[in-house]
């Protein structure tokens, strides 16, 4: 399985120069493709392909005179660009089939020099490398400081340099790993533990209770949400004023827009953290994991809106749907309409709905009395079928390790510092 190991860049002033012109570079590149596909769509003709248009757009680009600067930048960065351009195509049109899973997707469009986020991309035949001293060589770019936090487990197929919002600059490199080696690292252990996400009110009640929690497990472990935007609000809140103060266009405004991205980002740095450390410790811990397939979308159009998208569930889902195949663990999701938080785990008994400030109930039939969110994650347990076996290995009729999709190069990176 491939998996992306990212590390900090510290570039001096003038690689920051000839990566701008890189992003530049590979920006145009990219829009010329989409251009031409929209001009030969307009003239009812056949769309060029990827060979007609490399020759074409960079190779008889470079020798005139409106595109010669393509020349200053290496070639693999622009090939990179023109099958980003080609990839997205194809993921449109597979999207409008229908044989693309998840939501679909709208055709390509022009990047602009003010996007938030810029990226190139060098292969292998790039001849990049990792120099002695541990700087990264880049072809036109020169060696540029890396910030180490691990070591590579084994050679890189390729590197991808970012520039975020936030004006970091980060190199993420694509790893093979060894999936038998993997599953080794991890203790042999028989747990299965079901996992109940959700929300409680943040009134002042439950607050005094001790926070609410983002995780309930089934053996009755509440892990607190940190909530990380919400204690970040008001810092936010004067950054975001600052900002709409500046003059548009002004130097002033530039500076007070990277104060907020920078803001926004170590929210999102500190909450990614926390779901690496969570999911690596329940991946450790138990050979067989339950979760539902939460709504987040339409979570995400409630009043906990908010709430919601500060507690990253896609993000730690996605998490524990990787680790759970890299280290040879089970995950199981169960169908989102299941009546866990109805349904009493020791009779089997359907209660009925109830609201959501409702943090304990007693059943009607057996008279055990319920903590809600513990009692989900028990049946959360229970209905995804886990079972140990004589030998003391966890299965479920039918179930498979989690899958998931080829880890692109794009991005942050998708390991826990200790893994």
């Amino acid at each position: 399985m491939q998996l992306r190991y990212a590390f900090r860049l510290y570039p001096d002033a003038g690689q920051q120069i000839a990566l701008a012109k890189a992003f530049g570079c590979a920006r145009v590149v990219f829009n010329d493709v989409v251009r031409a596909r929209e001009d030969a769509r307009k003239a009812e003709q056949p769309f060029p392909t990827a060979g007609q248009l490399s020759v074409r757009l960079i190779t008889e680009a470079k020798r005139t005179a409106e595109r010669s600067w393509l020349g200053e930048v290496s070639a693999v960065v622009l090939q990179q660009s023109l099958r980003d351009a080609d990839t997205a195509y194809r993921n449109f049109f597979a999207s409008l089939k229908g044989t693309r899973k998840g939501p679909r997707t709208g055709p390509p469009r022009f990047k602009s020099r003010k996007d938030a986020r810029q990226s190139i991309r060098f292969t292998a035949n790039a001849r990049w490398n990792i120099t002695g001293s541990g700087r990264l060589s880049l072809p036109k770019i020169g060696e540029v400081k890396v910030k180490w936090s691990r070591t590579l487990p084994t050679t890189p197929t390729s590197v991808t340099v970012i520039k975020d919002a936030a004006g970091r600059y980060v190199a993420s490199f694509v790893i093979d790993t060894d999936s038998a080696a993997d599953a080794a690292r991890m203790p042999e252990t028989d747990r299965t533990i079901g996992i109940d996400l959700g929300l409680t009110l943040p009134h002042a009640r439950l607050r005094s209770r001790g926070g609410t929690p983002i995780a309930v497990l089934s053996d009755g472990t509440k892990i607190d949400s940190p909530r990380f935007l919400r204690r970040a609000e008001k810092k936010l809140k004067k950054a975001q004023k600052e900002l709409s103060r500046k003059q548009k266009g002004s130097k002033n405004r530039a500076k007070a827009r990277l104060k907020v991205a920078r803001a926004h980002a170590k929210v999102t740095d500190a909450r990614r953290e926390f779901h690496h450390q969570l999911s690596t410790k329940l991946i450790s811990e138990n050979q067989g994991i339950a979760v539902e397939d939460l709504s987040v979308a339409g979570l995400a159009r409630t009043k906990l809106a908010k709430s919601v998208h500060d507690a990253g569930w896609s993000s730690f889902i996605g998490m524990l749907e990787y680790k759970a195949e890299r280290y040879g663990r089970t995950l199981v999701t169960i169908g989102r309409f299941t009546p866990t938080s109805q349904t009493c785990s020791t009779c089997g008994v359907k209660d009925g709905p109830k609201p959501l400030n409702v943090r304990e109930w007693t059943c009607t039939a057996c008279g055990t009395v319920h903590d809600r969110d513990t009692n989900a994650a028990i049946n959360v347990k229970t209905a995804a079928g886990l079972a140990v076996t004589a030998c003391g290995a966890p299965v479920r009729p039918g179930a498979i390790p989690a899958q998931r999709e080829e880890t692109g190069s794009h991005g942050f990176p998708t390991e826990p510092r200790a893994a």
